[in-house]
């Protein structure tokens, strides 16, 4: 097991460090579909939009594969269907490209998992995947939080050497609970004081309440205050790093929102046994078996 770089939720005080690993794994001039200007603001801010980066069939055959994936009465017998906090509205289906041939072809893209081995310097595998569903009006949010501490503390991932991917299926618009980001966050590490409860995954995936943090923190990690924002037509794309604080507010405007999350992480940064719990989280969460994205 690798040794605990970034500890949180082990019983000490929360605190905030600069991060222990690289954000271009394989620097500026590694190459693959980003050009040296998205490199490097991928480095500075921790992430990079990319407009129109999937063409309209793709899209809509992902669309198609989520409406037979949420008809599926297979799925919604098992725990890869999550709903929304006291509703029955769906927030997300989890592990779509083991039950989707149509994402299983998505996630080896060259225009997606190629992205991934340009940034992460490495061949890489599906760490989670899931559709995120914000239907109009009952479409509720994501609290601020970096994907890592989680990852880290409840699956086990030693390094910051993953990249989330964010596919808008249909129109990100400001009013529709878009994602947020806090440009440069991804820099500093934000650990949490306290303990993982067992089974966490149960109520965190609908509602997040460990790995939140605060206004002062919040604050600490971006002093100028300035918000990102992911908007863009279906078929946009933001690649965001796996430390970038992040979230997304509550759609009640009146049109549904459907982005498809993948998360790649590099091969050689695979799971150790979680770092603050003692048991993992299961596999249509979080994959230990790291089969390369082809």
């Amino acid at each position: 097991m690798s040794a605990d770089r970034y500890p949180s939720r082990v019983g000490r005080e929360g605190t905030i460090v600069d991060r222990a690993d690289p954000v271009l794994w394989g620097g500026r001039d590694a190459p693959g579909p980003l050009g040296a200007d998205q490199l490097a603001a991928y480095e500075r801010d921790g992430f990079v939009v990319l407009d129109g980066w999937l063409d309209d069939d793709t899209v809509d055959e992902c669309l198609a594969a989520t409406e037979a994936a949420g008809r599926d009465p297979a799925l919604a017998a098992n725990e890869r269907l999550v709903l929304e906090p006291g509703s029955e509205v769906v927030r997300s289906l989890f592990e779509v490209h083991k039950v989707s041939a149509t994402f299983e072809r998505i996630v080896a893209d060259e225009r997606l998992a190629g992205v991934a081995r340009q940034l992460l310097d490495d061949d890489v595998y599906i760490h989670q995947s899931r559709v995120n569903l914000k239907p109009a009006v009952t479409g509720r949010s994501f609290p601020w939080h970096s994907d890592f501490e989680t990852w880290h503390v409840e699956d086990g991932m030693p390094a910051m050497r993953a990249v989330s991917v964010s596919i808008a299926l249909t129109d990100n618009t400001a009013w529709n609970g878009p994602l947020l980001m806090l440009p440069g966050s991804h820099h500093r590490y934000l650990s949490f004081a306290g303990h993982t409860p067992e089974d966490h995954y149960r109520t965190s995936l609908r509602e997040q309440e460990y790995g939140v943090p605060d206004l002062a923190a919040l604050q600490a990690l971006q002093p100028s205050g300035e918000v990102a924002m992911f908007t863009g037509a279906p078929g946009s794309v933001a690649f965001f790093e796996c430390n970038l604080m992040h979230g997304s507010p509550d759609n009640i405007s009146l049109h549904g929102r459907c982005n498809a999350f993948l998360v790649y992480n590099a091969c050689s940064n695979r799971l150790d046994p979680p770092f603050g719990t003692e048991a993992p989280r299961p596999a249509h969460v979080a994959e230990r078996e790291p089969v390369p994205a082809i």
